[in-house]
């Protein structure tokens, strides 16, 4: 496995080790619909939670964040469209979807996680 690829894996098992201490259920990893991949969906007692993970090796290029692009949060938001249609008996009126992004970068020979809430809306 190329390297860029191991890091990104790296940058999802962090991921969902915060949220899941941070009280998140995790419902689903890398959910397919098409071209479209959701890294993580998450529950936390009303939210469902949307998540982008975005790792990066250095920020000598950006910020991770900055490279969720709109054909991106196009691609998300057709995905998440099609998984409420799917699981929709497990979900009540009362659900509301956030669009989250986890960015991740290597600091040293830690890692930091920024967790965006509402990182962008769906219109």
């Amino acid at each position: 496995m190329a390297a860029h690829n191991e890091l990104g894996k790296k940058g999802e098992e962090l991921a969902v080790e915060f949220l899941e201490k941070e009280g998140y259920e995790i419902l689903e990893r890398n959910w397919v619909y098409q071209k479209a991949e959701i890294d993580i969906i998450a529950k936390k007692k009303s939210i469902l939670s949307i998540i982008e993970v975005k790792t990066r090796s250095s920020l000598d290029f950006g910020l991770p964040q900055d490279f969720v692009k709109q054909k991106k949060i196009q691609l998300l938001i057709k995905a998440v469209n099609a998984y409420i249609n799917y699981r929709e008996k497990d979900f009540n009126d009362d659900c509301e979807i956030r669009f989250d992004i986890i960015a991740v970068h290597k600091n040293g020979e830690s890692f930091a996680i920024e967790h965006l809430t509402d990182a962008f809306y769906h219109f």
